[in-house]
């Protein structure tokens, strides 16, 4: 074989192993003090009531080059806030979410359909008051820059869902007119470990 050949073997060799290297999943820990996923559900069909979980968790790992990767996001339920005290203590009793019992709601899901690289949804589970459904995630926006004074990969992202609180045997108003569907928005921040 010749020297140029050789050399050029050599050359498309390391590109592609710089490629592979670059296309590497990053894990990154979602940061709590920047992450607070909202909620809006029906009051009697006269309003809607918007409240957020002050107290959150979780690992992202993600492949930037193919689009690909995973959530996994635990949400302590104690730390609902409905901006009105007697029905956040209410909410954590055992008439509703029961967090003695089950103290926490999780989400876990694969990043799918992307566009021009990016993914565009989450498609996983939701685990709350101890039942496991199947959840999908819009992925309104997704965008990673230098974290500016922790000189490491920030990400953040905004994403969507829909679902029926009553799937989860959270029926309370039911009877009284409440719609069970529950509108949740995700904003969440995440830095890549170290």
């Amino acid at each position: 074989m010749r020297y140029s050949t050789l050399l050029l073997l050599s050359i498309a060799s390391a590109g592609f192993i710089a490629a592979t290297a670059n296309a590497a999943p990053v894990t990154y820990k979602v940061d709590p003090s920047h992450t607070f996923p909202s909620f809006e559900a029906d009051h009697m069909g006269i309003s809607v009531w918007r409240g957020k979980m002050n107290k959150n968790s979780g690992t992202i790992v993600y492949d930037k080059a193919a689009g690909t990767g995973t959530v996994d996001i635990a949400i302590d339920l104690a730390a609902i806030d409905f901006g009105q005290d007697q029905l956040n203590k209410w909410a954590m009793g055992k008439d509703f979410f029961d967090v003695k019992k089950n103290p926490k709601a999780t989400f876990k899901g694969m990043f799918d359909a992307p566009a021009n690289g990016v993914p565009t949804q989450v498609v996983g589970e939701l685990t709350l008051h101890g039942v496991t459904k199947p959840m999908t995630l819009k992925i309104n926006q997704l965008k990673c820059v230098p974290h500016p004074m922790l000189k490491r990969e920030l990400c953040g992202a905004d994403a969507v869902g829909t679902f029926n609180r009553d799937d989860f045997g959270l029926a309370a108003g039911k009877d009284w007119g409440f719609k069970m569907n529950v509108d949740l928005r995700i904003q969440v921040e995440a830095v890549a470990e170290k």
